[in-house]
């Protein structure tokens, strides 16, 4: 019998081979492995999830929830909700002028806040009976805010109103405190006035105080001395002056050898002298003038003087109606026209006699000896002064227009600023180079005070400008009459001056220094007990 081909032929049954049975093998210990395996990690599981549970914990109680405000269904948060939203509409309520409805409002806000604190104080949660009716009250209400376009774009548009108003009020308030500090920095306190008629009185009435004055004539040598230390200020506030001359020469080494030329006013004439001669301060030598008495100080030779005499400047200065009031208060004070405050420019005519002379304000106090002053060399300079350029507002663009082409070609807007109020001149030098002709100038183009508005300080920087010496901070440290001063620089100063509005000797002047210009005043002077100057 004849074969089948191979395509035709029956399969022959084998059995299952060596490969089959050892895959087998493997998935049964690969079971078994992963078997052993979840039951050995299942207390490590636990104990992590005990872990996090622990922290969950320690959060939850670190922010004093509970886990009635974490349901998904707590009435609690729900009432909170609402009273926090109450709470917005009952604000725009009160804008609109809708009183009512912001009474109700806030009857409602009560009412749930109640509910919220007995359920506290119970400590068990909320039901929803018990605040049903509160949640529908408080509801029709939100809801009835709504209707009255209460809605967040209309509160967003009312709260910036508010916002724009409170700041138009803020600015208003601001210009007016500035306003009333600068007037009340410019009046002399009833004291200090009292002060100054009781001296006057006392000069004109004490034939001894004259002769006591003309006794002291040979002390006309020492005011020419250049061997001696010269100290010139001027001013027409009496106890300030006083101060300025008792702390030099309390802290002095050699005060016989302090001299100090006062110059004053008419009208204070008479109170300077009869005050420095019925006191005595360590045997310093002090003379007293009034700028009356100066034959070259006219209109002819001072800017300043002719701008007195024109209309429009006494209009700016006196009236402040030439620009409706746009310019500040501070750029109007008269004072910037005052010859005391402008014979700085001029100390070289004041004093001829004189080679070098320390210029002081009257609202500073000395701390040091200041007789090393006049041994520092200027390397050729006129002015030693004290930059203050690392301050944020004291470089020449903050004070100087720059704008005006005439600035712009001459000085460095970014160039250091320094400070009038202790500064060491060289008057030979400072003739030389011909110094107050430079400030003329300078007057003269500012007439219409288009390259500055405000004091002598400006003025100061374009005549002084590459005449200036810088001397080290610590003889004169600023800011004490308007801001916070360091301590340490406090300490350190030789001078603290009381720049700013809060002159000590005023009741808006900074407290927590006062007693540094206090310890040189004495308070149980008769005349200053009498006139009751604390």
């Amino acid at each position: 019998m004849r074969r089948r081909g191979s395509d035709f032929r029956r399969p022959v049954r084998r059995r299952f081979s060596n490969v089959f049975w050892l895959t087998l093998c493997g998935l049964l210990i690969l079971l078994l492995i992963v078997l052993l395996s979840r039951d050995n990690h299942q207390p490590v599981s636990r104990s992590a999830y005990t872990k996090r549970s622990f922290r969950h914990d320690r959060t939850i109680e670190g922010l004093n929830v509970t886990e009635e405000m974490l349901s998904p269904d707590s009435v609690a948060r729900q009432l909170n909700d609402q009273i926090s939203l109450a709470k917005a509409f009952v604000v725009i309520a009160k804008e609109s002028n809708n009183l009512q409805f912001a009474w109700e409002l806030s009857a409602q806000i009560r009412n749930s806040q109640i509910l919220l604190s007995n359920a506290a104080l119970r400590r068990t949660p909320l039901t929803t009976g018990e605040s049903e009716t509160l949640i529908h009250d408080m509801a029709l209400l939100l809801y009835q805010a709504q209707q009255l376009h209460y809605d967040s774009a209309t509160m967003i548009m009312r709260l910036k109103a508010k916002i724009q108003g409170l700041e138009e009020q803020m600015n208003s308030i601001n210009e007016k405190s500035s306003k009333f500090g600068q007037i009340a920095a410019e009046e002399v306190p009833k004291s200090l006035y009292c002060l100054g008629v009781r001296l006057t009185t006392e000069w004109f009435k004490n034939s001894n105080l004259q002769k006591k004055l003309n006794d002291k004539r040979q002390i006309a040598a020492k005011l020419k001395d250049n061997n001696l230390y010269h100290f010139c200020i001027f001013s027409d506030n009496v106890l300030a002056t006083s101060v300025v001359v008792n702390s030099t020469a309390l802290n002095s080494k050699d005060p016989d050898m302090v001299v100090f030329h006062l110059v004053t006013d008419e009208v204070n004439y008479a109170a300077m002298k009869a005050w420095f001669t019925m006191n005595s301060f360590r045997g310093v030598t002090v003379d007293v003038q009034k700028f009356e008495d100066f034959s070259w100080l006219n209109a002819s030779y001072v800017p300043v003087l002719k701008q007195l005499q024109d209309t429009e400047t006494q209009s700016y200065y006196f009236s402040g109606s030439s620009d409706d009031g746009r310019t500040p208060i501070k750029f109007r004070n008269p004072k910037y026209l005052s010859m005391l405050n402008h014979l700085r420019f001029y100390i070289p005519e004041v004093f001829p006699a004189l080679k070098k002379v320390v210029f002081l304000d009257d609202d500073i106090v000395v701390q040091k000896d200041l007789s090393r002053l006049f041994s520092i060399d200027l390397n050729g300079n006129v002015n030693g002064a004290v930059e203050t350029c690392m301050e944020t507002f004291h470089r020449y663009h903050k004070y100087l227009n720059y704008s005006h082409p005439l600035i712009r070609a001459h000085f460095d807007p970014d160039a250091c600023g320094w400070a009038f109020g202790m500064n060491v001149f060289d008057l030979v030098e400072w003739r030389k180079r011909n110094v107050t002709g430079i400030y003329h100038y300078w007057q003269e183009k500012n007439v219409d005070r288009t390259l500055w508005k405000l004091g002598t300080l400006p003025p100061g920087l374009l005549t002084f400008y590459g005449l200036t010496e810088p001397l080290d901070p610590s003889w004169h440290v600023l800011g004490l009459g308007y801001t916070n001063v360091d301590p340490q620089l406090i300490e350190k100063g030789a001078v603290l001056h009381y720049n700013g509005n809060s002159k000590p000797w005023l009741k808006i002047g900074i407290e927590k220094y006062k007693p540094l210009w206090d310890k040189y005043v004495d308070y149980g002077h008769p005349l200053l007990q009498q006139c009751n100057v604390h």
